[in-house]
């Protein structure tokens, strides 16, 4: 049984705790977070503390934390020769220099509090400054999922950017839909069989070839009616700057093809 502490009550955090809850490699022993009320919903399953000073004995300590507190909160871990990691996408594993047995795990997928996800279907994203490290790692990742895959700093990062422009921007374009629907009193529930048929079309072909519209044909006449009706000066400019990104990419590939 690996024995775990979890720093962190945020959205990963919590969704990380019930994950691990439900194996039987992993025992949280306790979760840290920086305000008592915060502990609350984690207080009736494990220990909880607030005082890093009281941080009690573990095999693993998870960062589940901000980009931004990583490095400062591993530097101030009162623990040693156990396997420290941190969860990002973004931040190198070499912010938990002061550990000899650091490593990152690093869940790729969007996380709200009040929405379960089941963690067998995530990509787990691991890296191990060590042999050892990664054993851990490994065994932590295939208590709760399915897949994990082995990726430096570089290779996470770049991910994680395009993860950003596949979930961030597109669930933002979902906002803006949401709000011309709305301004015209037309229910947003009218796009999701869209939005569900174009998430799922990328899993058997490719974003090109699924690409769709009147950016793709150059369709000048529809593109100028799109612009006319959008009220909002950053509606437009995101318009403008996407039909052209999507027009540009469609008529090299066929210029290509031409010549």
């Amino acid at each position: 049984m690996i024995q775990l502490v979890l720093v962190g009550t945020g959205n990963l955090a919590t969704h990380l705790f019930w994950a691990f809850q439900q194996s039987s490699v992993v025992q949280v022993v306790q979760v840290v977070g920086r305000r008592r009320a915060s502990l609350k919903s984690f207080a009736t399953h494990t220990a909880v503390t607030t005082d890093h000073t009281q941080i009690l004995p573990a095999d693993v300590y998870v960062l589940a934390i901000s980009d931004n507190a990583i490095a400062s909160v591993a530097a101030s871990l009162p623990v040693s020769n156990a396997v420290v990691l941190h969860t990002s996408g973004s931040v190198p594993m070499e912010a938990l220099v002061k550990h000899q047995h650091r490593g990152v795990f690093y869940p790729l997928q969007t996380f709200s509090k009040n929405k379960r996800i089941d963690f067998s279907d995530v990509p787990l994203c691991l890296e191990a400054s060590d042999k050892k490290t990664m054993q851990v790692l490994e065994k932590l990742a295939q208590s709760i999922s399915q897949q994990h895959y082995l990726l430096n700093s570089t290779q996470r990062g770049a991910l994680h950017t395009a993860a950003v422009f596949v979930c961030n921007f597109v669930n933002h374009l979902y906002q803006i839909g949401f709000e011309i629907t709305g301004e015209n009193k037309l229910p947003f529930e009218l796009l999701l069989p869209l939005i569900k048929e174009t998430a799922a079309k990328v899993a058997t072909m490719t974003p090109f070839d699924a690409q769709t519209g009147p950016a793709k044909r150059n369709d000048t006449q529809t593109i100028d009616t799109h612009r006319n009706r959008l009220q909002e000066k950053h509606h437009k400019e995101i318009y403008n700057l996407l039909t052209h990104s999507i027009y540009r990419l469609h008529q090299e590939q066929l210029n290509n093809k031409l010549g």
